[in-house]
This record gives structure tokens, sequence and C-alpha cells, in this order.
């Protein structure tokens, strides 16, 4: 029973990482210390992310100018469609698209007065 879940979990990991510069760029396994990597690899394990893990990747979602749900890294972009959800949030009169693994998480990257979240499935 054990082994199936395994090999389930195996089959629906997402890559690691998809390389989208056009230029050469250094192999992915350079890249196996950084957090974005280990992040990827403990999830596709089918690891929980503590709340720093999430805090850190909503902030990262959504402060990078390539991506809306990945995370770039020298020339390699970090997918996590599969862990993130989108919101609107409603904030100085406007509402916003953003996306991350959680309201709280996303509530500690949002500065001011927030007045109303929705997730948007």
């Amino acid at each position: 029973m054990d082994i199936n879940r395994i090999k389930h979990t195996a089959m629906n990991a997402q890559p690691i990482a998809i390389k989208f510069a056009k230029w050469d760029i250094s192999p992915l396994e350079t890249l196996s210390n950084s957090i974005v990597y280990q992040l990827r690899e403990k999830l596709n394990r089918g690891e929980k992310m503590s709340r720093e893990e999430k805090n850190w990747l909503a902030e990262n979602l959504n402060h990078n100018s390539y991506f809306r749900t990945a995370v770039p890294l020298m020339g390699y972009r970090f997918d996590f469609s599969d862990v993130i959800r989108k919101f609107l949030v409603n904030q100085h009169g406007g509402w916003s698209e953003y996306y991350a693994p959680d309201k709280t998480s996303l509530r500690e990257i949002l500065y001011g007065r927030i007045n109303q979240i929705v997730e948007i499935n």
C-alpha cells in the first residue's frame, strides 16, 4: 500500500524547474541549495509547508516581474501553481489580484488596511 502511494505521488509531482532563459545558463543542479529548489523538492515529496515557507512563497510570487504563479531564479522557472490560490483583495479603494498559499501569508505581505480578501476558484 505504501509503495502505491509513493508511486502515485511521484507521478503527480511537478518538475523542479523549467528553463525560461534563451541564453546558456548553468545546470539546474547548481541551484540545489537555494530555498526555492528545496521548497519545490519538499512539495514534490508530499510534505507540507511551514508558516515561514508559505510567507516566503507569497512574498516571492507577488514581488517578481516575470511570473504570477512561479518564482524565477537564474534563468529557471520554479512553478508553484499546484499549491497556491488566487485572491482578490480590496484595499485603498480598489481591487487587486494576488497569488498565495493562503490568506494568512497574503496578509503578511500586504501593507495598510485590508478591507476584504476573496478567494477565486
